[in-house]
């Protein structure tokens, strides 16, 4: 697996890091020695340094110490790299940096990532892609979570606590578990991509909600969203405006769901996209040990890593989107999401979306299993912490992630 991906994407981790603050050693380090540690400031993405600091009013999610750990090589299973492989080159590109889903839709099984090596002018969109097309994280999206959410004002008081369980099933581009290539001839003749579907199970007041979700190959074909509201016992169909709402009292919007699923179009709030490559600090999941403190609201036993980063930067040109600007900071190994930051139509920082990805190297996996999220609302002023629980499934996913199951399940 090792060989195989290091020839892919063309280098392995541990070979590209090192060159920024070279002074600073794996170790453990704590907010005291930042004087003693400049290099620090330009190792880490802004918001986690400015969260290297004591835990405390008004965000959930300070760091106040960590440990620097070697760097790792991480990578896929041998079927994304083989599929990844087998199928550079046959995605193809319009003059705008855009899929030409039909050249996707021709690839003959599993596609795996369509651009293991972005570079030219259109590097960022390519970086994009492969998020979008790839997601060969968390099983290549053939997933059961259980997710665990607390709120929090700027006083640190809780003012929410839910629970939901998380589905999702990969109808193409399929490597890791049959059927593979498309799921079934639907799936292929309407150019569907991943099926999921939320059970919100509390707070008491929104317990046996229901939303499932059909994402689509084109961009420009609009996803179908449904909500099943119980205390309507109706089904609505939500509006493509519909997915820029809070989820359910959460500080994320629908379109933030696994860190990133907006739709990209040159013509439905279309984006400018920029692209800068380096290395910097940022935290993995390691057997588990962070945690959150109810003591003063930190993040303890943080495992840090050097990793070769991609810094996208999304600018929004419709002004009536809800966010103005999204930075996202993608693992250049992975093409996994590691922080999402999003600023309003007046340039404020409104959003952030963090997560410390798990890796199983047995399976060449990179998983939410033994991560933790933060997200805040700087505008608001509130905080949310996130913890996760997940494991592959073999859906039947017609049946298992449809509409009239998850009502059943809800009720």
């Amino acid at each position: 697996m090792k060989k195989l991906w290091e020839e892919v994407v063309g280098f392995k981790a541990p070979d590209v890091v090192g060159k920024i603050a070279p002074e600073i050693k794996p170790g453990k380090y704590t907010y005291k020695d930042l004087a003693k540690y400049p290099g620090l400031k330009d190792l880490m993405i802004p918001y986690y340094y400015d969260c290297f600091k004591p835990g405390g009013r008004p965000w959930i999610g300070n760091i106040p110490e960590f440990e620097i750990v070697p760097t790792r090589q991480l990578y896929y299973a041998l079927p994304v790299a083989e599929a990844t492989k087998r199928n550079q080159g046959k995605v193809k590109l319009d003059g705008q940096g855009y899929v030409i889903a039909d050249s996707l839709r021709a690839i003959k099984g599993g596609w795996g990532f369509p651009f293991p090596r972005p570079s030219g002018e259109f590097k960022a969109q390519q970086i994009m892609w492969n998020w979008i097309y790839g997601r060969y994280t968390q099983w290549g999206m053939n997933f059961a979570n259980r997710l665990a959410f607390l709120g929090y004002t700027n006083s640190f008081k809780r003012d929410m606590k839910a629970d939901m369980d998380n589905h999702f099933g990969r109808l193409a581009g399929r490597v890791l578990m049959p059927p593979y290539g498309w799921y079934d001839e639907r799936a292929e003749k309407r150019g569907e991509l991943i099926a999921g579907a939320w059970n919100f199970n509390s707070p008491r007041d929104i317990a046996g909600t229901v939303r499932t979700m059909l994402n689509f190959i084109d961009q420009d074909t609009t996803d179908q969203n449904l909500l099943y509201i119980p205390s309507m016992r109706r089904v609505r169909k939500m509006s493509a405006t519909d997915t820029q709402d809070p989820v359910m009292g959460q500080d994320i919007i629908y379109d933030d769901a696994n860190l990133f699923w907006q739709k990209l179009t040159p013509d439905r709030y279309p984006y400018k996209f920029e692209v800068e490559e380096r290395e910097y600090l940022v935290p993995y999941a390691y057997a588990g040990t962070h945690y959150l403190s109810t003591k003063d609201y930190a993040v303890h036993n943080v495992k840090m890593e050097r990793r070769p980063v991609y810094r996208v930067t999304l600018t929004q040109l419709d002004k009536n989107y809800v966010y103005g600007k999204r930075v996202l900071y993608l693992d250049a190994e992975t093409f996994a999401i590691l922080l999402v930051t999003n600023y309003d139509q007046r340039g404020r920082l409104y959003r952030i979306q963090t997560t410390s990805w798990g890796f199983m190297p047995k399976m060449g996996m990179p998983t939410f299993f033994k991560s933790i999220a933060i997200y805040r609302d700087y505008i608001d002023q509130h905080s949310m912490f996130m913890l996760g629980w997940q494991g592959p499934a073999f859906w039947d996913i017609r049946n298992e992630l449809g509409m009239a199951h998850c009502i059943q399940f809800g009720k």
